[in-house]
């Protein structure tokens, strides 16, 4: 465990001055998000440990290339969370690689995502500028929006190298019910399930199964069960970790895998091909070859948006296309942050 933030400023402040690409790198467990990475590599997972940790104030902080693995254990001995179910990547994930890459779990529509839990970030920008945004506390709302931005931006409007979010106690108890129904039905399911006042936080279709996870007080998690009927999953934990990890059958294989983030009550469509639905009918996962431009069009419709996020050819655009006016909007955000564009350049989009 280090804090190497000189080092690493002064190695942005020369690619600066050089003009110099840069292919910002934590442990490397997530080369298959985004478009193919460009520049030369930039190593920041030597930029580790956890800085401070309050668990009477729901608060960590940690740098950049400390594992999500290291943060899960510290935040367990004090029977607390985190709310966003970070995948581990076998150990190899980084708090500075969750946030770049925006990555949540089955939790995701009700304790929030990553980029809800951010309170504030340390980061260094493209002119090799060290910035602090936010803070460590959650009434502390100063430069809030600019800590946010960095999740999902993989990397390309600054290297993130500290990182302050909120985190949870754990839930008392943990029960799953598994029920036998098609797809469409699924959707009605959980979108019904959404507006009752039951502790859900999971809620999961595939191969014919809906699984719905329940945490909380134990008598409040006991009669959800009771109420869903179906059948109780008796060691679940395994099932929503593989889903977080995409380590179940359905995500093996080298078909390209595209990831559809709708509104909840979305309709069901191409109903004869292989689907996961996640986060209550907000995530759908797809595989196989398609044609991107009607995968666009399909989720336009559903008023959402479509990305291919693993296997498939990753030298195109592999997100959305956007609107003339968001392409605007984000071509300004990269020139203030990153004016010669020598972050991660091309691993959003090809022309940022």
């Amino acid at each position: 465990m280090a804090d190497i933030s000189k080092q690493l400023t002064e190695r942005v402040e020369t690619a600066y001055r050089e003009e110099m690409p840069l292919n910002i790198i934590g442990d490397g467990s997530k080369p298959f998000i985004g478009r193919a990475a460009e520049g030369a590599p930039f190593d920041v997972a030597e930029h580790s440990g956890i800085v401070s940790y309050k668990p009477t104030e729901l608060v960590i902080t940690a740098r950049c290339g400390t594992s999500m693995e290291e943060i899960l254990a510290e935040l367990a001995e004090h029977g607390q969370i985190c709310p966003f179910e970070p995948p581990l990547m076998s150990g190899s994930s980084t708090l500075g690689g969750i946030l770049a890459c925006n990555l949540s779990g089955p939790a995701r529509p009700w304790l929030g995502s990553i980029r809800d839990a951010v309170l504030g970030v340390h980061l260094i920008n493209g002119k090799g500028e060290y910035l602090r945004f936010g803070g460590q506390v959650i009434k502390n709302v100063a430069g809030y929006d600019v800590s946010r931005l960095q999740a999902g931006a993989l990397g390309t409007l600054g290297v993130i190298t500290e990182v302050s979010f909120k985190v949870l106690p754990k839930p008392v108890a943990s029960a799953t019910a598994m029920l036998e129904m098609d797809a469409a039905t699924a959707i009605k399911q959980m979108n019904q399930l959404a507006g009752q006042p039951t502790p859900i936080s999971g809620a999961a279709w595939w191969d014919g199964r809906l699984y719905l996870r329940f945490q909380g007080a134990s008598r409040a998690v006991a009669e959800a069960v009771k109420q869903q009927g179906g059948e109780s999953v008796a060691e679940a934990d395994p099932l929503w970790e593989g889903l977080t990890e995409q380590t179940i059958d359905y995500f093996q294989g080298d078909a390209p895998l595209w990831r559809f983030s709708l509104n909840a009550n979305a309709d069901h469509f191409f109903a004869d091909q292989p689907w996961l639905i996640d986060w209550g009918g907000n995530q759908r996962w797809l595989r196989g070859t398609f044609d991107q431009a009607e995968l666009e069009s399909l989720a336009q419709q559903a008023r959402g948006h479509v990305t291919l996020f693993r296997d498939g050819d990753r030298s195109g655009e592999v997100h959305q296309t956007l609107p003339v006016v968001q392409q605007k909007i984000l071509k300004n955000l990269k020139a203030a942050f990153d004016p010669k564009g020598i972050l991660n350049p091309g691993r959003l989009y090809s022309w940022l």
